[in-house]
């Protein structure tokens, strides 16, 4: 588990490093051999950039390939973000599949703890064989302080233990589940920022409600007040 993660987050590293390379050459080719889709070599010759943010800049000269970004999304999470140059949600990704696991490998010892102690006290109160043993996983498993008595009888602990398994079972269907729901997140975020990658909201953009007083020139009194939204 340990080397596959090494290997996950090398290889992320090293395609990171890849894609800062591509970024440094498209920034030092010149204009002249620029091959763009969104605007012409003679344009971008006589365009200043000084003003231009480093994402416009991007716009100009690369677009990412939303099928790509998402094939390597589904290879590796989080290549797709690279690949889209949306460094900052790679921590996100890795987050929230680092929970993901975190939660699998919790729910999953607890079902089994849980699982083996309902087994083992269920052959027990068969043969007549239930005993106080704290080797006995379903002593061993017991809240600190309580007993058999304490939790209602052998038979009302019996039942016990198979309401915590079923729990635990559930909990940790649900954590796969939701494992499953962050790598379809991943890859369909990978998809929308590369197809909105040169989509551009003007920064003039404005929600604006104030109210407006009008005057009735026929009635020769004034209307109500009235709020009016402008964009």
């Amino acid at each position: 588990m340990k080397r596959l993660f090494l290997y996950i987050v090398t290889f992320t590293l090293t395609f990171a490093a890849y894609a800062q390379s591509e970024i440094a050459y498209v920034d030092s080719v010149p204009n002249e051999q620029i091959h763009t889709t969104g605007a012409s070599v003679s344009s971008i010759n006589t365009m200043d950039t000084t003003l231009m943010t480093q994402k416009e800049i991007d716009q100009l000269f690369w677009k990412p390939d939303p099928l790509r970004a998402v094939w390597l999304g589904a290879i590796v999470p989080g290549l797709g973000q690279i690949y889209n140059r949306s460094y900052w949600k790679v921590p996100i990704v890795y987050g929230g599949f680092m929970g993901c696991a975190y939660a699998i490998t919790w729910t999953s010892n607890q079902y089994t703890s849980y699982k083996n102690a309902y087994r083992d006290i269920y052959y027990d109160i068969r043969d007549g064989a239930v005993s106080n043993d704290p080797s006995k996983s379903y002593i061993a498993i017991l809240p600190e302080g309580y007993t058999i008595d304490r939790m209602g009888g052998i038979n009302a602990y019996r039942d016990r233990l198979n309401e915590w398994q079923n729990q635990t079972r559930r909990y940790r269907d649900l954590s796969i589940v939701a494992t499953v729901i962050v790598y379809a997140l991943t890859l369909i975020d990978a998809y929308v920022d590369a197809q909105l990658f040169d989509f551009d909201i003007s920064s003039d953009l404005s929600l604006n409600v104030y109210p407006e007083l009008y005057y009735d020139l026929q009635n020769q009194q004034t209307a109500e007040v009235k709020l009016a939204i402008t964009f």
